[in-house]
């Protein structure tokens, strides 16, 4: 039976490398989710491959018809999860890996239960601050912006179905294997290591 994950962490967490690895190596029939977006379309971006780019006039109808399973504004523009699609890939036994925040991934459970949502977790603050900096995007002010976004996204994250910790990519992206791959828990060492790290997570 074909599952629907929600993977969701902090800015500098590594999710994205993560998926994209997750993709690259997976054994089933696993695929990226597609949004919905306002935004205007960038060069090499292909409609129903990259987004499905939509006016606000259409977004606005979507919404009112039901037809997004979850929907976010995010710097002025508009983005959202087609429920139409997604039970058409469910449909064709096509697992479904969607990349939300934590509100959307909440806003997903609610609308579909059985979605599995699994959060992210940096190592430490300092650690997410690091990746941050040598990621060389945001400025000073960001960065403290993205830390204090952090920790409202890891209160809420914790409480997922399922939480790994990046701080090692070889363990995290075994942890992921796990439960997206093998419907298996996470190592009780790894899961005491979550249990540790949250704790001074929201400490600090």
């Amino acid at each position: 039976m074909s599952k629907l994950f929600v993977i969701s962490a902090p800015s500098g967490a590594g999710k994205t490398t993560l998926i994209k690895s997750l993709l690259e190596n997976s054994s089933r029939n696993l695929r990226l989710g597609i949004s919905c977006t306002t935004r205007s379309k960038r060069k090499n971006e292909i409609n129903g491959e990259s987004y499905f780019f939509k006016t606000k006039t259409e977004f606005a109808e979507m919404v009112k018809n039901g037809d997004l399973l979850e929907s976010a504004e995010v710097f002025g523009n508009l983005y959202g999860t087609p429920k139409k699609w997604v039970q058409e890939q469910l449909s064709q036994d096509v697992d479904i890996i969607l990349e939300l925040d934590w509100q959307g991934a909440k806003q997903m459970k609610e609308n579909y239960p059985d979605a599995v949502l699994i959060f992210i977790l940096p190592p430490s603050l300092k650690a997410l601050q690091e990746r941050l900096n040598k990621r060389n995007q945001d400025s000073e002010g960001d960065i403290e912006k993205r830390l204090a976004q952090a920790k409202i996204e890891i209160t809420n994250g914790s409480s997922f179905d399922q939480v790994i910790i990046n701080d090692n990519f070889e363990l995290a992206i075994n942890d992921l294997n796990l439960i997206i791959h093998l419907n298996k828990k996470i190592p009780q060492e790894r899961q005491d290591l979550v249990k540790n790290s949250l704790s001074q997570l929201l400490d600090q």
